[in-house]
């Protein structure tokens, strides 16, 4: 058995283990190994007359599933699209928090199935907790934690510096490489979400992944 065999057999325990905790928490949870295969799955939940939300998220862009449903006729809504006016960008993100569907990862989750996110808007996390009649959540293995205080570092040391550097916002933890508690008008981190159990409106599947994706 090569290395790599034993670290993908050992992230695909923790998989299975968060699967179950999710459970029983209230959510609808399925792990894949393959990337590919879980991206059908998703593909498959979604009626061709649904409106789709998309939220600002790294990893459904990275399985091109936006392109992929397009494809199909499927009417998606997302605010990542250069020479939005503010006003513009505000309505599409409205309108994703009332869509069908919603599709989104998370910043980080607990082996206890606890899901951790921060915004620094606020659409994100509001299209989390409630809105959307489903809720689609894809998480690479990459973003699963001990518990909230790593949940909460992994956030502002891992993600936020990121997203930052990403979006090519002028923030010290964008060239620090992580968080150095700054004040500054553009803190990637102003709103924290914890969900500890699946909100009473709606559906909610989170897909699992045993693979590295989004940040």
């Amino acid at each position: 058995m090569a290395f790599k065999e034993y670290r993908e057999w050992h992230s695909k325990c923790n998989l299975n283990i968060v699967a179950e905790n999710l459970i029983k928490r209230g959510f609808k949870a399925k792990c894949f190994d393959d990337v590919k295969e879980a991206k059908n799955y998703i593909l498959s939940m979604i009626p061709q007359n649904a409106t789709v939300g998309v939220g600002g998220s790294v990893t459904i862009r990275e399985l091109g599933i936006i392109e992929d449903l397009e494809s199909r006729g499927v009417k998606v809504i997302h605010h990542w699209i250069r020479g939005l006016s503010p006003e513009d960008s505000y309505r599409l993100r409205m309108m994703e928090i009332s869509s069908d569907f919603f599709l989104s990862s998370c910043n980080a989750l607990t082996i206890d199935g606890v899901i951790v996110n921060a915004d620094s808007s606020g659409n994100r996390v509001a299209a989390l907790a409630f809105g959307p009649k489903n809720v689609i959540m894809v998480v690479g293995v990459n973003k699963i934690v001990y518990d909230l205080d790593m949940a909460l570092w992994r956030i502002y040391n891992v993600a936020a510096p990121m997203n930052s550097r990403r979006l090519g916002v002028k923030v010290p933890c964008a060239e620090a490489g992580y968080c150095v508690d700054c004040d500054s008008a553009d803190c990637p981190v102003r709103v924290i979400e914890i969900i500890e159990r699946k909100p009473q409106a709606g559906d909610y599947h989170v897909v699992l992944v045993n693979a590295n994706l989004g940040f």
